[in-house]
């Protein structure tokens, strides 16, 4: 495991990617307290990702009440 300052991570951070995908874990640190970890990426392929327009949750619903007019007493509050 390396360990790096920011400023190193930010100036060669293409370095740093292509060791991480060859194996290494790196450690990017602020002084000596370290902020974060480069760990090579082991998730699943482009295949899982939806195609464009594709939904992956159920379609969102806006109940009729919401369409309804507001009261007198609302629409004095927004000075309508």
């Amino acid at each position: 495991m390396k360990t790096i300052a920011t400023h190193e991570a930010k100036t060669h951070l293409s370095r740093y990617l292509k060791e991480v995908s060859e194996g290494e874990t790196i450690v990017i640190a602020r002084g000596r307290t370290p902020l974060a970890k480069l760990v090579p990426y082991t998730g699943a392929s482009d295949e899982a990702r939806p195609k464009v327009g594709q939904t992956i949750d159920k379609r969102m619903t806006v109940p009729d009440a919401a369409f309804a007019p507001l009261e007198a007493e609302a629409l004095e509050e927004w000075g309508l």
